[in-house]
């Protein structure tokens, strides 16, 4: 038991620290001498450094985002190899904290004053190392939002909101035990809901009809 609980600590602790080391902002400060999070939304992901870097600083951005997912969520799954085959641990349950804390670590970094970017790429690098197969079925759901409208954040907001339902559907067709289910179920919804709750403000403006929408200028 003391065993498993050391290495959930171990993993949120990794993931936590490995999802502060922000992308955009180190992009920004060393690469274009300036703070993202000072321009546009004040967000420091994908979006608000392509708006104001462009394309290069968005790539650069998007896959320094994804691999720390990808590897919080690895690191997590060799840590739980650790533990003795009959601990009785489900796998998900910490490959779903790595994804987590990865996300949080982005969403209020450490190093950088506890205010980050939107988790919405670290969260696609987890989905990527725990459900690849779930990925294009998350990018079809996404650029059906985004293309009639051109609102990043709408179709980042469908993705989060959809994801719990393909794990579920996913994981009916795996036949995964009923355990399993609960924490991959558990997991993504707190996945989700941190990637709809960071997107608040969006939210707001499409309501009120102001949210940016790429290739369109919007009235300030």
């Amino acid at each position: 038991m003391m065993k498993a609980i050391l290495i959930a600590a171990a993993t949120i602790l990794q993931a936590y620290l490995l999802g502060s080391v922000d992308t955009g902002i180190l992009v920004s400060k060393f690469v274009y001498h300036d703070d993202v999070r000072n321009h546009g939304s004040g967000a420091a992901g994908m979006t608000n450094m392509l708006r104001t870097f462009g394309k290069k600083a968005a790539a650069m951005t998007a896959t320094g985002d994804v691999l720390k997912g990808v590897l919080a969520v690895c690191i997590g799954r060799w840590l739980f190899h650790m533990l003795p085959a009959d601990a009785g641990v489900s796998p998900y349950l910490v490959v779903y904290l790595a994804a987590i804390f990865a996300v949080l670590g982005h969403l209020y970094p450490l190093y950088f004053g506890f205010k980050g970017g939107k988790g919405v790429l670290v969260a696609a690098g987890a989905i990527l190392a725990i459900q690849p197969v779930l990925l294009p079925f998350l990018a079809i759901i996404f650029l059906v939002c985004l293309i009639p409208t051109g609102m990043v954040s709408l179709g980042s907001v469908a993705m989060a909101a959809l994801y719990p339902v393909l794990t579920i559907i996913y994981g009916s067709l795996q036949g995964y035990a009923a355990g399993d289910m609960l924490v991959c179920a558990i997991g993504s919804g707190f996945m989700s809901g941190m990637v709809i709750y960071m997107h608040r403000a969006n939210i707001q403006r499409i309501r009120e009809g102001k949210e940016y929408r790429f290739g369109k200028h919007n009235k300030k």
